[in-house]
């Protein structure tokens, strides 16, 4: 009886042991297995597992071939895990800052930082080092530390580092706020990248808490208007330009008139995109959208485009150039401090005369001049698809004094973004229609609304392909170009007034003959601080060299016969 009691109680207790290990491993399966699914989930999203293959970005030339600036590329990564650390740390009687210590000097990082990262609790995941060569993966390895490990994952690559580096963005690590809502550990910031995460990185649904609700999907690729050969001859072109001069900053956007299409937008300094880290942030903003500066000279082209388009004003109708014209008590010059007696309006774009224009805008009337620059554009955004544009600036116009609006009609007191003036001096080119600017290569070309008569357009662009011929400095053998200069002041924000710097700036476009078929490209170029007086030093000798490599590069066959220029 003893014996057959202790063998049920055996078989009793065994029972119970298993029946406890069967409802055990059922909840483990069943009721548990969204939180472990969680858990797996989170850790692969901080190893990049659960990311989609992000989208590319593609420009092109002029024969159609497409080029990716931006793609996905496997690179090593090294990362710790902290838990592990700490307690091999611990059974070993040391702490963690002799690990961050001894890979402080590999990874870039100081050993009070990397001490806090390994002090985390219950930390699975570190990121130490994107992109590591191979080189520093066999140091850390020689090191021989637990808890350091490396593997491979696709992570963004743009392999013309610098070219583009403002419309691009880049892709950097998202905190733990961003992972949660998007579910991947790669965001785009800046420029395009920033723009269009979501269609480059297929988001489909939110992760974490337990709980999977969708995949990612495969991300979309963008195929954009930029051509890859002027774009980097604009980039060198700009460079050259600003190191020569000791620029501060300068843009050069070339845009096709009759579309609106952006074929290169340039800005100096830039960054490489690979190692954005290198760079300060206020390098990360796109000067050409995000930026307002005051034009000078070069608006004196809106200012008789309104007054003609009106019919206030002709190219011949004349005045008197006294060399200085005084408003509400503010005696305005001229640029040169001469006085150049009987001008005409065309006269006034040859020689740049600042009286001429404030003669012109007086003419036509404020009221006048102000709704002009409203259909030019510069009251809104031009809406082109990249992040932060700002508004050009004419608010102080609305109740502006007569020396407002004077000194607005040659670029003094009003501020535009690069976007916004090539966009207008296109429309000039485009035969008075205003048209967006377009950056991706399927958009169908949108006009916004017509500004100015053709007839209007075709007397401004005499207007300026006389000043090219009169001032030489931008004149190309055998072709006939428009272009204007601007030189202008650069605003004291501090004291108020102007300071000594100035901004240089230059826009033009060709080709301009009738039988040409209208103009194929507008260039606008910025200079920020140059030392130099005069644009004609510094951004139209530019121009001419960038006009020349266009014409060159869509084999454009030459218009001066139509004026006997060849």
């Amino acid at each position: 009886m003893g014996v057959r009691w202790r063998y049920f109680s055996v078989i009793f207790i065994f029972g119970v042991l298993y029946l406890a290990l069967i409802a055990k491993l059922f909840d483990l399966q069943y009721y548990k297995q969204e939180s472990f699914i969680g858990i797996m989930e989170s850790r692969n999203q901080l190893s990049g597992v659960l990311e989609s293959e992000r989208g590319n970005i593609y420009i092109t030339d002029k024969n159609g071939n497409k080029i990716a600036v931006a793609l996905n590329k496997d690179y090593s990564i090294i990362y710790a895990v902290p838990k592990e650390m700490q307690k091999v740390a611990v059974e070993s009687g040391l702490t963690t800052r002799i690990y961050a210590e001894k890979l402080s000097p590999l990874v870039g990082k100081s050993a009070d930082d990397l001490e806090k990262q390994f002090n985390k609790e219950n930390d699975e995941y570190e990121l130490l080092v994107q992109k590591a060569p191979a080189q520093l993966l066999e140091q850390i390895k020689n090191l021989n530390i637990k808890g350091i490990y490396n593997k491979k994952i696709s992570m963004r690559s743009y392999p013309f580092e610098k070219l583009l580096s403002h419309l691009i963005g880049f892709v950097s690590p998202a905190n733990d706020k961003e992972s949660e809502k998007h579910g991947n550990v790669q965001l785009g910031r800046y420029g395009l990248e920033l723009k269009f995460n979501s269609v480059l990185a297929g988001e489909a649904g939110e992760f974490g808490k337990g709980k999977i609700i969708k995949k990612p999907e495969q991300g979309k690729d963008l195929f954009l208007t930029i051509d890859v050969n002027i774009q980097t001859q604009s980039e060198e072109v700009l460079n050259k330009l600003a190191e020569k001069w000791g620029a501060s900053g300068g843009s050069i956007i070339v845009q096709e008139p009759s579309t609106g299409k952006i074929l290169a937008m340039a800005n100096w300094p830039n960054f490489n995109s690979n190692n954005y880290s290198q760079s300060e942030i206020k390098n990360f903003l796109n000067p050409a959208v995000e930026a307002i500066y005051e034009p000078g000279s070069i608006f004196k082209i809106i200012t008789m485009a309104a007054g003609i388009d009106s019919g206030k004003i002709t190219p011949e109708t004349s005045y008197i150039d006294t060399g200085s014209a005084t408003i509400n008590g503010r005696t305005i010059k001229n640029w040169d401090l001469k006085a150049h007696g009987k001008l005409t309006m065309m006269n006034v774009i040859e020689k740049s005369i600042n009286t001429g224009t404030i003669f012109a805008e007086k003419t036509m009337g404020h009221g006048v001049f102000y709704d002009y620059l409203n259909k030019f554009g510069f009251n809104e955004i031009t809406n082109v698809d990249l992040p932060g544009e700002v508004k050009s600036n004419i608010s102080h116009l609305q109740k502006g004094k007569d020396v407002d609006f004077a000194t607005a009609s040659f670029g003094q007191g009003v501020a535009v973004t690069p976007i916004a003036f090539i966009s207008a001096a296109s429309t000039i080119a485009n035969g008075g229609v205003l048209m967006k600017p377009l950056l991706f290569a399927d958009e169908k070309p949108e006009v916004v609304r017509r500004v100015i008569s053709e007839d209007t357009a075709q007397k401004v662009k005499a207007m300026m392909v006389s000043a090219v011929h009169k001032n030489v400095i931008a004149e190309i053998p055998n072709y006939e170009i428009a272009g204007k200069t601007g030189t202008a002041y650069i605003p004291n924000f501090k004291i108020g007034g102007y300071t000594d710097e100035v901004m240089h700036s230059y826009v033009g476009f060709a080709p301009t003959s009738p039988p040409s078929g209208g103009p194929r490209f507008v260039i606008l170029m910025k200079l920020e601080k140059p030392r130099a007086l005069l644009a004609g030093e510094t951004v139209v000798p530019a121009f001419k060299e960038l006009a020349q490599f266009i014409l060159n590069y869509y084999n454009i066959a030459p218009d001066g016969l139509v004026n006997n220029k060849l």
